[in-house]
């Protein structure tokens, strides 16, 4: 095993399967859109805000990350996640283009170059080891070995690194996406090392096919599937979500965002009035076993909002 320190995850490119379940608390309530992320402006109500651009994001991703760091949601398993849309031109993510690969590849490296200045210390701690995927391309290790300073770099192509120095140092796994990524960072993390995941792929949770039959179910009679979460890729539920800004569509547009940025609560925002819709605890709105949000009920609360301000202007026209 080589020397390592704590580790940081990066997640978030896809979005994770969020499973019906019953339980879910409401949250409480208070668009036209924008094509783009950055289009809806910074107000926001208490400390989440919908980002005015991609440095605005940054700055508030890399905050909630170093508040984690210092003091996770569960000490016993110090697993940090960092989730968030990579481009401004949400259509670019998902067209399979090259082109958008690239660019999309190109702006992760740029954050984790920020988050490893921000996070290092040379003179007092901690010092920063950067964990590239074991999928990762050659061009893709060549590209942040030029552009990331200040961080030892290593490749889970090789396995784990050994862990040194819990309370002096932390590791960035970049970009995660296979079974044996995602093992290094609970292996790391149950060892007592801080671990933070940031943008990353594939966070995959066991699926199985359940026939409701009890009659409090709000689901009876009906196939549901559940999570299970026990895939050696998912991530625990006492991992801390640091930073997480999810768009939330209707009528094929952005109508809101889902913002978390850590210590502060899940809160909903109108995309186009910046008004909090909905705030929710970790408890009230990760999946059963499981550090994913159930994005149920903010998307209702998006659709609502867009469908009253469209009454309203109708009834003034």
């Amino acid at each position: 095993m080589r020397p390592l320190a704590s580790l940081v995850l990066l997640f978030g490119a896809a979005a994770p399967f969020a499973p019906p379940r019953t339980g879910t608390r409401g949250a409480s309530a208070a668009a036209t859109t924008r094509a783009f992320l950055f289009d809806a402006g910074a107000a926001a109500g208490g400390k989440a805000k919908i980002p005015s651009s991609p440095s605005d994001r940054d700055g508030a991703a890399i905050a909630a990350v170093k508040a984690a760091v210092g003091k996770p949601r569960d000490a016993s398993c110090p697993l940090i996640e960092c989730e968030f849309p990579a481009l401004a031109a949400l259509n670019k993510l998902g067209d399979g283009s090259l082109r958008s690969s690239l660019e999309a590849e190109d702006a992760n490296v740029a954050f984790v170059s920020k988050l490893v200045g921000g996070i290092s210390n040379p003179f007092f701690g901690p010092s920063v080891s950067l964990l590239m995927s074991s999928s990762a391309s050659k061009s893709l290790v060549d590209k942040v070995q030029k552009k990331v300073k200040g961080a030892k770099l290593y490749s889970l192509k090789e396995g784990i690194p050994e862990a040194q120095g819990k309370d002096k140092s932390v590791c960035v796994v970049f970009t995660p996406s296979s079974q044996s990524d995602y093992r290094a960072a609970r292996t790391l993390a149950e060892s007592g090392y801080t671990t933070v995941l940031v943008n990353g792929t594939f966070k995959v949770t066991i699926l199985f096919h359940l026939f409701a039959g009890d009659p409090k179910s709000d689901y009876v009679g009906l196939p549901q599937l559940l999570c299970k979460n026990q895939d050696q890729r998912s991530v625990p539920p006492s991992a801390t979500m640091a930073y997480y800004l999810k768009p939330l569509t209707y009528n094929s547009q952005v109508a809101g965002f889902l913002i978390r940025s850590y210590p502060s609560s899940w809160t909903v925002l109108d995309a186009q009035t910046n008004a909090v819709l909905g705030s929710f605890s970790d408890e009230e709105i990760l999946v059963d076993r499981t550090n994913t949000p159930d994005l149920r009920e903010s998307g209702r609360l998006v659709q609502k909002s867009s469908d009253e301000r469209a009454i309203r202007a109708r009834a003034n026209m």
